[in-house]
């Protein structure tokens, strides 16, 4: 969703919507392997 918005602004705003993403999607990684270590059955 982010991705999508960022095409519609323009530089430099664009990059930063896009260093956002980036710190969005980390942070899901980060909360994804935190679960699977509490209960790696899935």
């Amino acid at each position: 969703m982010l991705s999508e918005f960022a095409g519609l602004m323009d530089m430099p705003h664009r990059n930063m919507m896009l260093g956002i993403q980036q710190v969005v999607m980390l942070g899901e990684l980060a909360v994804n392997r935190v679960l699977d270590n509490l209960d790696p059955r899935g």
